[in-house]
This record gives structure tokens, C-alpha cells and sequence, in this order.
């Protein structure tokens, strides 16, 4: 278990001192922090516009990130003989393979985190249709700045890597600052138009197991592919899982499928019909993740409320999913030669 822990332990370093993780983090924290520039003279919809766009960069660099850290700590070790390592001493290929998920996710965690709360001190700077807080805004970027700056010094001084550094000081003290800004800031905010903050953290909140389940898929397919065939790969699984629900409905209930047996019996065509259009909507709601589930910006533009049990069947599913992954994962590094990357 001690190894465990420890496998877990380098896989988070590794991820979060990836210079590709520091910047895809550092891109989302800049790109949410100006949002609020652009929702001057939108005619009182300034909180929608943030909303919806913080949300959205969390999600797409949420799930790029989670293509290029697994293909980072997985396959990279298989190519340059890390694996064979580790497989020399007391350490199993399945447990190997959870150690990477586990590390992977917390990683995530951590980049969801960030860019959630950075989206609420968006909001709260976007605080009128004609103006901005140009203060609140300008000391989030300074705090941005102080953090790199620290980073920085610690580099200078003990040679402890900036990446890390830098994304674990963002990491703590954004929501620190969005907290704070909401205390000072929020209610005044919140009666002018609207806003619920409770229900903006539960929308975020379902951000996570999203990118939960693009981490499992990514490191599954980073047990086989390189990083670029991972990359395409997870984007086209990303794509078709926005339109997994019309997929789905029309192989399960459309007459797309019956053109394909028109050339049988028409008793038997039904028939199998049936089984091809039952076959193919099960195949297609098991390997097309439904990120429709997630996303909860159009709940929050309608003022709807997110019941907990809708929140608790999403944990589930990305319990069951991700779980469903992972086990492909164990299942395709079980028989995986890595001693042939290694010696390439």
C-alpha cells in the first residue's frame, strides 16, 4: 500500500509539473479573468455570458489537459524503460495502472478547481451591463502575478520546479480570493441580478466527474497509442458524446438501421432490425460519454434548481463509467509488451 501511495504521489508531481499543465492552467485563469470585458453593453445578460464561458474553457481545457497528462505519464514511462522499473520490484501492472488514474484525477481535481473559481470572481466583476470592477479585477491578476512571482523565488532559491509551484500557489489562493470578494462584494452583486451562488458551485460541481471520465478514457488509450493518436482519439469521443443522445435515439428508434435489411423478409427484416437498432444504441450510450449531463449552464441561465439527487445519479454514472474505463485500462496494459518501446 505504501508503494501505492507513493506511485500516486510521483504521478500528481508529474502531471502538475508538466509545462503544457501550467499552461493550459495558466491560459484558462487569464482567458476567464478578462470574460468580464466582454459583457459590457450585452443588456442586463452580462452573468450568462460568464457563466457560459467560464464553464465552457473549464471543460474543453479541462479535457485537453486530462488527453496530455496521461499520455504524458503513461506513455512517456513506457518509452523510456520507467515501467520496467517499476515492474522489477513488487509492484503489479494493475496497480500500477490505478496509481496513474488516481494520481491523473487528482491533478484534475486541482484544474477544475482553479478555473471553477476562477469563473466566480469572474462573475463577480462582471457586475453591471455598462461597467466592470476594474479594482477586483485588477488585483485577481495581480494575485495571478504575486503567485507566479513566488513561484519564481522558490525556483531561485531551493530549485523546486515553477510549474508545480505556481499552480499549486494559484490553486489555493484564487478561491481564497473569490471567497473573499464575495464576502466584501457578493450580496450586493447577487441582488442586482440575481445570481445564486449556490447553485453556480453545483454547476462546477458537475464539471469534475467530466473531466473524470476524459482522464479514464485518455489513460486507457495511453496504454496503446501515442499521444497525438490519443489526443484525435479522445476529440472525436468528445465530439460525438455532445450528440450521444441523438446518436443514440436514432439507431434505437429511427428507420435509418431498416434500410440495411430491405433485402430480407419483411418478417425477419423487422426482426433483426430490432436486435441491430438494440445492439447499436446500447454500444453507442457505452462508449459515447453524455456530457449533455454535465453541463448546467442553460439550468443556471433559466434560474432552475439543481436537485441533489440529479447531482448524486451524476456521481454514479461517472462512478460506473470511469470504472468501466479504468478496467479497460488494467485489462489492455495487462498483455502490453514494454519492454519493445523501452529498447526503441
Amino acid at each position: 500500500m505504501n508503494t501505492y501511495f507513493r506511485l500516486v504521489q510521483n504521478t500528481f508531481r508529474e502531471c502538475v509539473r508538466e509545462p503544457v499543465f501550467f499552461l493550459l492552467l495558466l491560459i484558462g485563469v487569464c482567458m476567464i479573468g478578462i470574460l468580464p470585458t466582454f459583457t459590457m453593453y450585452v443588456f442586463r445578460e452580462q452573468v450568462k455570458l460568464v457563466v457560459d464561458s467560464a464553464m465552457a474553457i473549464t471543460l474543453v481545457l479541462g479535457l485537453i489537459t486530462a488527453t496530455l497528462c496521461a499520455s504524458h505519464t503513461i506513455t512517456r514511462e513506457m518509452r523510456n524503460g520507467t515501467v520496467l522499473l517499476l515492474l522489477s520490484k513488487p509492484v503489479t501492472r494493475w496497480s500500477f495502472i490505478l496509481a496513474k488514474l488516481t494520481g491523473l484525477m487528482i491533478a484534475l481535481t486541482m484544474f477544475t478547481l482553479l478555473l471553477g473559481s476562477a469563473g466566480f470572481s469572474a462573475i463577480m466583476i462582471a457586475k453591471d451591463q455598462f461597467r466592470i470592477d476594474l479594482p477586483v479585477m485588477g488585483c485577481y491578476f495581480l494575485l495571478l502575478a504575486l503567485c507566479c512571482g513566488a513561484a519564481g523565488v522558490c525556483n531561485y532559491l531551493k530549485g523546486s520546479p515553477f510549474t508545480s509551484n505556481a499552480a499549486i500557489f494559484m490553486t489555493f489562493s484564487v478561491p481564497i480570493f473569490s471567497l473573499a470578494v464575495f464576502f466584501f462584494r457578493g450580496k450586493e452583486m447577487t441582488a442586482e441580478t440575481g445570481f445564486v451562488p449556490l447553485q453556480y458551485v453545483l454547476a462546477v460541481l458537475l464539471l469534475f466527474p467530466a473531466v473524470w471520465i476524459m482522464g479514464a478514457i485518455a489513460a486507457a488509450l495511453a496504454t496503446r497509442v501515442g499521444i497525438v493518436a490519443n489526443l484525435t482519439t479522445c476529440s472525436l469521443l468528445f465530439l460525438l458524446g455532445l450528440i450521444s443522445k441523438f446518436i443514440s435515439k436514432n439507431w434505437t428508434q429511427g428507420n435509418a438501421p431498416d434500410a440495411l435489411f430491405a433485402w430480407l423478409p419483411v418478417e425477419t427484416a423487422e426482426s433483426v432490425a430490432t436486435v441491430f437498432k438494440t445492439i447499436c444504441g446500447g454500444v453507442a450510450r457505452l462508449f459515447l460519454p453524455d456530457w449533455q449531463y454535465f453541463w448546467m449552464a442553460d439550468a443556471l441561465a433559466a434560474h432552475t434548481q439543481l436537485p441533489a439527487s440529479y447531482i448524486a445519479w451524476s456521481f454514479v454514472y461517472c462512478t460506473l463509467y470511469a470504472g468501466a474505463w479504468s478496467v479497460l485500462a488494467i485489462a489492455l496494459f495487462h498483455d502490453r509488451e514494454v519492454a519493445k518501446d523501452a529498447i526503441n
